[in-house]
């Protein structure tokens, strides 16, 4: 799965936090990190991240394929 965070829409509200810790977390200027490719095993927290934020600045798509080798 791929993570995008609108870094100019996201108003620091934590939600997200609060639902994936794993992936989300604010550092000490209260400035959001998060894991762009986590695994997929956390899906459902992710998903439940962004369907939280109140600004929907979390998007959430399949992660993208690779090619393979010939």
């Amino acid at each position: 799965m791929q993570i995008t965070v609108d870094l100019n829409l996201c108003e620091s509200h934590g939600s997200c936090v609060f639902a994936a810790p794993e992936v989300f977390s604010f550092d000490d200027d209260d400035y959001l990190l998060y894991e762009p490719s986590p695994d997929d095993g956390l899906r459902d927290a992710v998903e439940k991240a962004a369907a939280s934020c109140p600004v929907r600045a979390i998007t959430v798509a399949a992660a993208p394929r690779r090619a393979s080798a010939a």
